[in-house]
Formats: structure tokens, C-alpha cells, sequence
């Protein structure tokens, strides 16, 4: 048994393009796996602590298994680690520091599902929250779109945004914006990405002010509950994931987007559309970017 730490994983030089191209194989995979539904804890508040299993298709010889956790004063906010084992002989091969982990694939599949759902002219992009998630979702952006100039709009809190801007200066396909209130964030614009990890309560009350066509992507669930109800379509990274949502039997529209990738569903069918996408983290993504680390360090 070793163990792999984020050092190691970034030493790897694993690329944004990489990361896509890994959470698209693993959601076509997604049916041959045994995903049962993640469980949470919840020590204070909103602290949890989640177990989430995943054993991989029988040719990949896999099974791991990610606790993450979210307490309340920790920086960063969101840790995990995984013990991966080998499924044919129960081995433990590796505890694997996810941290890089989390937050690349979950940038990863936000980029995805902006690829497959947002509007055919889509520019303007509006962020909220900034932290690692953020940063991983505009790397996978930049180089996913690297033919496209974005319009990219963040909204401001302390030097975040300020900050954000810094670290992407190296790109030229993106001009960033900065906002001061929530309506100018999200009016006309046409995807709004959301990274915060709490909220209380609704972050946009007044639903109008979500344009026709516009993408939401709520990477952490929280603050747009009142969507639910008026937009036309919503996707999922699982149906368990969402199926005790307050309203989810409201839904106009249902599908995980993994149907979208297979085309066994149609995902965006016009430019009017308001759809939502709920990718909350999938424990195979964890378990196959894992799996390929494990083999990548295995060789060197």
C-alpha cells in the first residue's frame, strides 16, 4: 500500500483537457459501475462529513471509496482523502489525498455540462464564490473554450474577485468583469456558475431576473431552490443525488446528463430554454481519476 499525496498527483502535470476527457469517459461508464448513493453526516450546522463509494466496471479491477468532509472554519473549506483498493483481491493499494482530486474533477464536470447545455451563442459567463472550485472550473473553461472569448463577470467579496482575475492573467481568450450585486450577476447573462459552499437561504429571489437560455450551474446545490420550480429542464450527475430535493417531483423536465453524453436523451433543445444542472460529485469521478493517477505513478 502507498500513499499518494497532492504533491505527487500534481507532479503529474495532469491537464484541464485531461480532466474533461476523464469525467466524460467515467459518466459513459457510469451504468457498468456500483454506484450506491453517497451518505452524509452532519456533526454541527451546516458541517457534514460524506462516504462515497464506487466500484469500477470489472475490467478496471477497482474499488475505492472517498470521505470528504466540509467543517466550518477549515481552509480549505472541503477536504477528502481515498482508499483505493484492488476489487479482485480486496488490497488496499493506495490512500490518495483528493483534495486536487475534488477540485479538478468537479471543475471538470461543470465545464461539461456547460459544453453540453449552454445557448448556441453563448458569451457571457457570471461566477459566485471564487475559491478552488472556482479556479479549477475557469482552468477547465479556458482551455475547453480556448478557440472562444469569454465574458466572464464575478461578483465581488473582499479581494476574491480582484485576485481571481491575477491568476488567470496569463489568458488572453477572457475579459473579466466585476459586479457588486446579485442582479447585476445575473441578468443577461448566459450561464451563471455558483462555487459557494453555504448559503442561507435564496440567492435570487425574483426568478425573472434568469434570462431565456440561461444555464445554471449550482456546483454546491445551494441558494436557487425557487429555480426548480420555473425552469424548463433540470440534469443531474445521478438521480439519487437529487431525488430528495424538496421539489423534484415538480420538475418539468428530468435526465442525468450522462444520457445527454450517450445520446439516449436530448439535452438542450432551443436557445429559450432555462435549464439547470446539478452535478453534485459522483464518487466514480474520484475513484477513476484515482485509478488512472495510481497508474500513472505506478509506471514512473
Amino acid at each position: 500500500m502507498i500513499t499518494i499525496t497532492e504533491e505527487e498527483i500534481k507532479s503529474l502535470n495532469i491537464s484541464p483537457n485531461t480532466c474533461v476527457e476523464w469525467v466524460t469517459e467515467a459518466f459513459k461508464i457510469k451504468s457498468e459501475c456500483q454506484l450506491p448513493a453517497k451518505v452524509s453526516v452532519h456533526p454541527e450546522g451546516n458541517d457534514f462529513i460524506t462516504t462515497m463509494p464506487c466500484l469500477l466496471p470489472s475490467q478496471y479491477h477497482t474499488f475505492g471509496v472517498k470521505v470528504v468532509s466540509r467543517i466550518n472554519g477549515n481552509h480549505p473549506a472541503l477536504k477528502s482523502d481515498l482508499m483505493l483498493f484492488n476489487s479482485q483481491n480486496g488490497k488496499l493499494n493506495a490512500i490518495v489525498e483528493t483534495n486536487w482530486i475534488t477540485s479538478m474533477r468537479t471543475g471538470a464536470v461543470a465545464t461539461l455540462a456547460i459544453k453540453t447545455l449552454r445557448k448556441s451563442d453563448a458569451k457571457v459567463y457570471s461566477f459566485i464564490g471564487l475559491g478552488n472550485t472556482a479556479h479549477a472550473t475557469m482552468r477547465c473553461m479556458l482551455e475547453t473554450f480556448k478557440d472562444e472569448h469569454l465574458i466572464v463577470r464575478l461578483f465581488k467579496y473582499k479581494t476574491q474577485a480582484e485576485d481571481f482575475i491575477k491568476d488567470f492573467s496569463q489568458y488572453a481568450n477572457v475579459t473579466f468583469n466585476i459586479v457588486n450585486s446579485m442582479q447585476e450577476l445575473v441578468q443577461n447573462t448566459d450561464v451563471l456558475v455558483s462555487c459557494i459552499t453555504d448559503a442561507q437561504g435564496l440567492l435570487v429571489e425574483d426568478t425573472s431576473w434568469f434570462a431565456p437560455g440561461i444555464l445554471l450551474v449550482p456546483i454546491h446545490t445551494r441558494g436557487f431552490q425557487n429555480c426548480d420550480l420555473v425552469f424548463d429542464k433540470v440534469f443531474a450527475d445521478d438521480t439519487d443525488h437529487v431525488r430528495n430535493f424538496k421539489y423534484f417531483s415538480q420538475f418539468k423536465s428530468f435526465d442525468e446528463i450522462g444520457n445527454v453524453l450517450k445520446k439516449q436523451s436530448i439535452g438542450r433543445e432551443n436557445d429559450q430554454e432555462r435549464i439547470i444542472s446539478y452535478n453534485i460529485g459522483l464518487g466514480l469521478h474520484d475513484v477513476f481519476y484515482s485509478y488512472q493517477i495510481f497508474k500513472a505513478l505506478s509506471k514512473s
